[in-house]
């Protein structure tokens, strides 16, 4: 299997996401489509498509600005919303995708961050995070981008997450 990277530059490659993510039954909003093409072409973020054998496979964004308070406060970049798709996981896509995000922030800073949920459907995803040399940042489970107080209690859904960096070699 050949698998290729490109990042998101046309209305062609969106519309094949947006189609792929509904037969996958992904949902995201029409807005959520505009927002990413939008940053995308002002530099706050980079999309990128994973193709097998010239079928996407998965999509992933890098987010120059993140959502999560430590990484943006300190200018770490956020690798985002990771999806391969079934079919195709197992396959080393995912790596794929990390490694070439991991190359385009090291032109641009020495850290790179991503968010991992905590329950046993993201079991695959913290085991290739641990892989690759991802840590926790330090700041415990955070609920909606805020720390998680003990004895709270939370939901543990798609929101329950621990926050991980990576130290990138200086090429």
């Amino acid at each position: 299997m050949e698998i290729t990277i490109k990042r998101l530059d046309s209305m062609e490659l969106k519309n094949a996401w947006q189609q792929a993510f509904a037969q996958h039954q992904i949902h995201r909003p029409e807005a959520y489509y505009d927002r990413c093409d939008l940053e995308n072409r002002t530099g706050k973020r980079v999309t990128l498509l994973a193709l097998a054998d010239g079928e996407l496979a998965g999509v992933s964004h890098l987010k120059y600005e993140s959502d999560y308070p430590f990484f943006r406060e300190n200018g770490i970049p956020e690798i985002n919303d990771l999806n391969v798709f079934p079919e195709y996981q197992r396959q080393g896509i995912a790596n794929r995708i990390i490694e070439e995000f991991e190359h385009i922030a090291r032109e641009t800073t020495h850290r790179i961050g991503i968010g991992v949920g905590l329950y046993k459907d993201y079991g695959a995803a913290q085991r290739i995070y641990c892989r690759r040399g991802y840590i926790p940042d330090g700041h415990g489970v955070m609920y909606h981008n805020v720390p998680v107080v003990p004895g709270e209690m939370v939901r543990a859904d798609d929101d329950l997450v621990l926050y991980l960096v990576k130290e990138l070699a200086i090429i």
